[in-house]
């Protein structure tokens, strides 16, 4: 019996409107023409670059703002391609690359999860490549290798397709994030933090990397925090992987999560999340 791929997907921090199954027409507010010319960031220029604004910040939306108002997306729009976990769509996808386009290239993140082979109706048994996948050995580094290529590949499908619908520029060339979070399916939280688990675990964000890396996608970082992410990869770095950091509350506490110190693949912190008005706002580190 199979379920739904990596759980349901709860974000406490984010306002979520009763779904109604729907997705209704994004409604965007003006935005000024002075926002359309301020300096452009894709979470990866710093803001002390030449021409920069002292202060960057971007505006992220998912699944959960389809049918909103939404505000200028800012300095970034960053948008979820998925419904909150692995093979699931954002109905409202390419009306929310519209929206990020008000900023400039759109920034994309995707969903993340490994439930394993019991749980899942897309575990790649009997694939030899990228890694080897058989029917011996179906809970291996390299079956959560594969399917987390997989996965990286409908997402990138996905988002492509709403890119040419919004009269975007291919996804390929713009920073992508892997959203990595507790509320999702993993091994090591399902059964344990056992070495093993937690290296079938990392293995999916490695498959996931390669896969957008091998498609031209130059810059793939990680959304998380210290804690969710030594819960489920045990503390992996992931090739020092640049930083999301996720939910830091205010923005005084985004700003002290720019910090090195709270880096937790040993890369960069990039970007530093936390609410305003409602809506997860991004301040560029």
């Amino acid at each position: 019996m199979t379920v739904d791929e990596g759980g349901t997907k709860m974000r406490a921090r984010r306002l979520v409107p009763a779904f109604l199954g729907v997705c209704m027409s994004l409604v965007i507010t003006a935005t000024p023409a002075a926002a359309v010319r301020a300096p452009l960031t894709d979470g990866f220029t710093s803001p002390s670059a030449p021409g920069a604004v002292a202060v960057q910040v971007g505006t992220d939306v998912s699944y959960p703002q389809c049918g909103r108002v939404l505000p200028a997306p800012g300095a970034l729009g960053i948008v979820g391609v998925d419904g909150g976990k692995p093979f699931d769509a954002n109905p409202c996808l390419a009306e929310q690359i519209a929206w990020a386009r008000l900023a400039g290239r759109p920034v994309y993140y995707a969903n993340t999860a490994n439930p394993g082979a019991p749980l899942s109706s897309h575990w790649p048994v009997g694939r030899s490549w990228p890694r080897r996948c058989t029917r011996a050995a179906t809970d291996s580094p390299g079956c959560a290798f594969d399917y987390g290529w997989i996965a990286a590949a409908d997402s990138l499908r996905r988002a492509r397709v709403a890119a040419v619908q919004a009269g975007a520029a291919s996804p390929t060339r713009s920073t992508w994030w892997l959203d990595v979070e507790v509320h999702n399916t993993w091994e090591a939280l399902v059964h344990g933090p056992r070495p093993r688990l937690l290296a079938n675990d990392t293995a999916v964000l490695a498959g996931m990397t390669a896969y957008l890396r091998r498609q031209g996608v130059r810059r793939v970082g990680v959304y998380s925090t210290t804690e969710q992410w030594f819960r489920i990869t045990g503390g992996a770095t992931l090739d020092k992987a640049p930083v999301w950091y996720a939910g830091a509350g205010p923005l005084a506490a985004a700003r002290s999560h720019c910090s090195p110190d709270h880096s937790f693949t040993g890369g960069p912190v990039r970007l530093a999340q936390f609410i305003k008005n409602g809506l997860d706002a991004d301040l560029v580190c």
